[in-house]
């Protein structure tokens, strides 16, 4: 095993259960070896990452190709803005295939932290949501085509916001009552332009429209319950909010990763849909042992171990002390760095 000390994990390693106890980039040291040897794993050269791949430029890091497509994204959105067509050809020849390419990180922690938006939030906010309903609909076995058409879908699942004042959109404090009401009109206003374009499915404007409605009826435009809506637009919208919460916005800052879990973990009952959102966290909370975090009383620690009765409470390694925070309660996980 000593041989493997000092290379690269190219992907996650799991244990006979499933559960990723090595995530992948993750430079294997002494402490690495002995979980592996703990969990009965030997065939680790399968997982190393080739030693000449290693070598990226920075210009292809998630975090600048998500820079690249968003301001790619943006010009796209502008012509829209001028001419009043939808420029098809060049969102699914330009955005859409970079979009998949990112939700093909190994390491979703990283992928996280480059789709969150820190300004500029509408267009970032666009890719961030096509990457993360990507992840969910690979995550959910969706056909490739089924996939290309749900990126597709939630990438413009927003371009109803272009008909929404900017000054609305960007206000720093609380909408009034009559401000919400108008940004609520850009699920009506994505479906009217989505279903007048030329080469866009029908599918994808119904996403527009149904991507705020709830599973119990209590969501917007139209308050539709769960067997009116559409599955693509049950998936964008949980990445919507997973999004909205883990980014900053003109009017908060980003949630706590604590927060954002326990948040989606209440949509389970009622709001979103249950299957989809226990398969999205999941493969979150399974593939946390390794990772790199921030707790709120700011230390740095490494997850070491996942309690499978309050996944979002493991135990934390901050140098030479172990903290379970399933017992320590003042203490949470502020953010997942990503290796």
């Amino acid at each position: 095993m000593r041989q493997f000390l000092g290379k690269t994990l190219k992907n996650d390693v799991m244990n006979a259960f499933g559960v990723t106890v090595l995530p992948a980039g993750t430079v294997l040291q002494a402490e690495h070896l002995l979980v592996l040897e703990n969990h009965k794993i030997d065939n680790v050269s399968v997982f190393l990452e080739i030693a000449e791949m290693k070598e990226k430029k920075e210009s292809t890091t998630p975090h600048a190709v998500v820079k690249g497509v968003v301001a790619n994204a943006k010009k796209l959105y502008h012509s829209f803005h001028e001419t009043g067509v939808v420029p098809v050809n060049e969102l699914q020849d330009e955005v859409i295939p970079a979009v998949q390419d990112i939700a093909n990180h190994p390491n979703i922690f990283v992928l996280f932290e480059a789709v969150k938006a820190q300004d500029d939030y509408t267009y970032q906010h666009n890719i961030g949501v096509g990457v993360l309903s990507t992840l969910i609909g690979k995550w959910l076995n969706l056909s490739e085509e089924s996939l290309k058409a749900l990126t597709f879908a939630a990438t413009l699942h927003d371009i109803g916001k272009l008909r929404i004042p900017q000054e609305i959109l960007d206000k720093p404090g609380k909408l009034t009552e009559e401000e919400f009401e108008i940004v609520k009109k850009h699920a009506i206003y994505g479906y009217e332009i989505l279903k007048n374009t030329q080469g866009v499915s029908y599918r994808t404007a119904l996403v527009a429209l149904q991507h705020h409605e709830r599973e119990d009826g209590g969501g917007y435009p139209l308050g539709l319950g769960s067997d009116k809506i559409d599955l693509f637009s049950k998936i964008v919208a949980i990445a919507d909010i997973f999004h909205a919460m883990s980014s900053k916005r003109p009017y908060h800052d980003a949630l706590p990763f604590y927060e954002v879990v326990r948040q989606m973990k209440e949509g389970y009952f009622g709001k979103l849909d249950p299957t989809i959102v226990s398969v999205f966290l999941d493969n979150i909370l399974t593939k946390m042992v390794g990772q790199k975090v921030i707790l709120t009383d700011d230390r740095v620690g490494e997850i070491v171990y996942i309690n499978p009765h309050e996944e979002e409470a493991p135990l934390i390694k901050v140098d030479d002390e172990f903290i379970d925070l399933s017992c320590v309660r003042t203490l949470r996980i502020k953010q997942i760095i990503g290796l």
